[in-house]
């Protein structure tokens, strides 16, 4: 049987992928915000909720090898519609449970089919685009992106709070099943799939930045979680610390159009030192100051961070295996959200006790080797590669 072509997936109708991408940060972004909700209105105890984010994020993260060979074996529109329908089965089973175990395993398979979505668009986008327009490309992505995880941060604690916290749960399911009818609309034409070989997913070069992944997620995810908690623990009300946490959104969005006109002035190492510079202020500004003001202008540079550092990152990890580029780009976010998951999991008794300004000190050491690390790994590897967006 003829298999799917991998690059002919650039078919797919570009607000059928802007969807995903909303989509999937929905998901990812609702439960954040409703930890408090969930301790309160289940079964949970407020340890417990966040280990259901971490949860979330290791299955999303174990996950990503195998979708990735999916993807490089059969194709991305093949693991686009799998992706959906499990994701849909998991967002509607995670509103049926109030107890512990139950939610925790349903989460942990959500977000083992919500995984596959967001790389299979950053795989789509270095089979189709190159250099500079990649890297505007990957803006947009994250513009659509940021959407997705202001609605969920504005408004999830909220309706978890005076709705109902299943309907957070819940809602995805009906995304992800629209999403699948306008997918049923398109074909693409048969097509030999390319060579491919799993080492070339593990060079030198690949696995070093899975390991600088793994450091980013725990500093870049991991703190991420507790600014809603620590806004909630600092005073504010549910539903203000959803909008005060929306500061990421604005960062990301304002990070992502400045990042159109920096791709054209400055090099990747470069953008990769700024943004993990401007994560380490990030840090460090609510390690001093745990107040609502601080936390928020935490959450608004982790956002810019986000776009700048993490959006540079993307765009190497599509570049430096382009014969194994879904594997690879799945590879790269398996890291980051198992670097996520033992961060939540390592800092989640620090949350109990309300010690946030602990858990965003230990952030700033990390962004601070984070740093140090992306930028100098990035500057040699990019020394042999001769596209202008990937030099030092």
């Amino acid at each position: 049987m003829a298999k799917e072509s991998t690059g002919a997936a650039g078919t797919i109708p570009d607000p059928v992928l802007r969807s995903v991408g909303f989509l999937a940060f929905f998901d990812r972004f609702a439960t954040p915000p409703m930890l408090v909700a969930l301790a309160t209105f289940t079964e949970l105890t407020l340890a417990q909720a966040v280990q259901l984010v971490a949860a979330y994020s290791l299955f999303y993260a174990l996950g990503q090898p195998l979708w990735g060979l999916l993807s490089d074996r059969f194709g991305r529109l093949t693991v686009l519609r799998l992706a959906l329908a499990g994701a849909a089965l998991g967002a509607v089973t995670s509103a049926l449970f109030v107890a512990y175990g139950p939610l925790l395993v349903v989460r942990a398979f959500t977000g083992f089919m919500f995984g596959a979505l967001y790389p299979t668009l950053l795989t789509l986008l270095g089979d189709t685009r190159k250099g500079t327009d990649r890297a505007r490309g990957l803006s947009d992505l994250q513009i659509y992106s940021s959407l997705g995880a202001t609605l969920a941060t504005l408004g999830a604690g909220a309706v978890a709070t005076f709705v109902d916290w299943r309907l957070v749960f819940g809602l995805p399911a009906l995304g992800a099943a629209a999403i699948l009818v306008a997918l049923a609309r398109v074909r693409v034409p048969p097509a030999v799939r390319g060579r491919f070989r799993l080492r070339l997913a593990f060079t030198r070069a690949a696995v070093g930045l899975y390991a600088i992944a793994m450091l980013e997620g725990m500093v870049l995810l991991g703190t991420l979680t507790y600014i809603v908690p620590a806004l909630q623990h600092a005073g504010v009300g549910i539903g203000l610390a959803g909008l005060l946490a929306t500061g990421y959104a604005v960062g990301v969005i304002v990070g992502a159009r400045a990042m159109k006109a920096l791709v054209h002035h400055f090099s990747r190492t470069r953008l990769i030192c700024a943004g993990g510079s401007v994560l380490a202020l990030a840090c460090g500004i609510s390690m001093l100051w745990p107040v609502p003001a601080a936390v928020t202008a935490t959450a608004t540079l982790i956002g810019v961070a986000n776009a700048v550092m993490h959006s540079s990152m993307q765009g190497w990890a599509t570049d430096v295996s382009p014969r194994a580029r879904a594997t690879t780009v799945s590879m790269f976010a398996a890291s980051l959200f198992l670097g996520g998951s033992l961060g939540n999991f390592a800092t989640a008794a620090l949350a109990e006790t309300g010690s946030f300004a602990v858990i965003f000190g230990f952030g700033l050491l990390a962004s601070a080797v984070l740093t140090i690390a992306a930028t100098t790994a990035h500057a040699g590897w990019s020394r042999g590669h001769a596209d202008p967006a990937t030099r030092g």
